[in-house]
């Protein structure tokens, strides 16, 4: 087989990849996944959808990524609901009042509110426990495998070649040149490989020589039964990162587990609901006895200093990268698209994403990100 360009990865950024260079007239393309679309990582998270991020670059992509996901339609069930971080310190409002004022000037309606204007809008939160919130109207959460599967749709239609259950076994570089990719299906001719393959992307980078720093790490979240807790914003206790949001006529809860060890285990572990429960009880009691009869496993895709990595390697021509987006992928995703795109074809992208580069940590200029979830 031979192709343009392979993208690697079929989730959120593979396929939105794929999408914007076959609608720019690149159809050239194979994307493979070593399982089915939607399959790692971007089958299994949150699904939110915010702009609400302290680094200026960051509210660029993630403004971006809401602009697409307005246009898909009803099908996505975008949420709209609004992000609330709940803030239990005058620390944490010094902290992110100049997030809120880069995100104003940007264009994000992000504004800080009171502890009993966030119980307002989410009844279930203790007000006591916190001083006050941020709360952005735009932000809310949708459905990926929606968005995955539209895309993807639209790649097929034009002409891209989708290979699923497709794992990539080696990358062939002669004189700093790619010159194929090896799989499960055969070998396949190419001068571009675009790296989107989340969690498990280190691994393709040594394959072509090409270093990125992305390691797994497992998050876990649960699902209650049918409650009658009202419809409330996405909300996220900045200080312990528990966080909760509507589910069909449930509640999901989750946060992060800061002693999780990195590891590719995606086995669901119930032990966790005691911590889960605690954190609930602290910040919303009305949640920390609901019963949670499911719930689900999948991998952060993390980098050092959690934020993305976009850009081409400087020592193996046409390898690109847009992946380690460290649980903000799928906000990210069509922005990315773009911005490879535009990489491929020798264009401008809309944002210079130079920071984003992976030789940024060696270089020791890592980007500083007040709100990772």
């Amino acid at each position: 087989m031979e192709a343009e360009i392979v993208i690697v990865g079929g989730g959120a950024l593979g396929t939105s990849i794929a999408c914007q260079l076959a609608q720019a007239g690149v159809t050239d393309v194979v994307l493979l996944d070593a399982a089915e679309l939607g399959g790692g990582s971007s089958g299994k998270p949150l699904g939110g959808l915010r702009g609400t991020f302290s680094d200026a670059l960051n509210v660029a992509l993630a403004a971006r990524g809401l602009e697409h996901y307005r246009r898909l339609g009803p099908e996505l069930a975008f949420d709209q609901v609004g992000y609330l971080f709940l803030l239990s310190s005058a620390e944490q409002v010094e902290r992110l009042e100049p997030s809120v004022a880069l995100q104003n000037a940007l264009g994000v309606p992000n504004r800080i509110i009171s502890a009993a204007e966030a119980h307002a809008l989410s009844p279930v939160i203790d007000p006591d426990r916190y001083v006050a919130a941020t709360y952005c109207p735009s932000d809310g959460h949708a459905r990926p495998r929606v968005a995955i599967e539209a895309w993807a749709t639209e790649a097929r239609r034009r002409g891209v070649r989708v290979l699923e259950r497709c794992e990539v076994r080696g990358i062939d570089v002669r004189g700093g040149e790619i010159a194929g990719v090896h799989t499960t299906h055969g070998t396949i001719a190419t001068s571009t490989v675009i790296c989107a393959a989340g969690a498990w992307s280190a691994r393709i980078g040594a394959m072509a020589g090409v270093t990125l720093d992305v390691r797994p790490i497992r998050r876990q979240i649960a699902f209650s039964g049918a409650c009658d807790h009202g419809r409330v914003p996405f909300t996220i206790d900045l200080e312990t990162s528990f966080y909760f949001h509507n589910a069909g006529d449930g509640m999901l809860l989750g946060y992060s587990d800061a002693a999780q060890p990195d590891g590719f285990d995606r086995t669901y572990d119930e032990r966790w609901l005691d911590a889960l429960r605690g954190h609930a009880r602290r910040c919303a009691p009305a949640l920390a006895d609901l019963p949670l009869p499911d719930g689900w496993a999948g991998l952060y895709e993390m980098t050092p200093d959690a934020n993305a990595l976009i850009g081409e390697a400087p020592n193996v021509s046409r390898f690109l990268y847009a992946t380690g987006f460290s649980g903000h992928g799928f906000s990210q995703a069509p922005a990315a698209g773009e911005v490879i795109r535009d990489l491929v074809l020798g264009r401008e992208p809309f944002v210079d994403v130079t920071p984003l580069r992976a030789e940024r940590f060696a270089e020791r200029a890592s980007i500083l990100e007040a709100t990772i979830v």
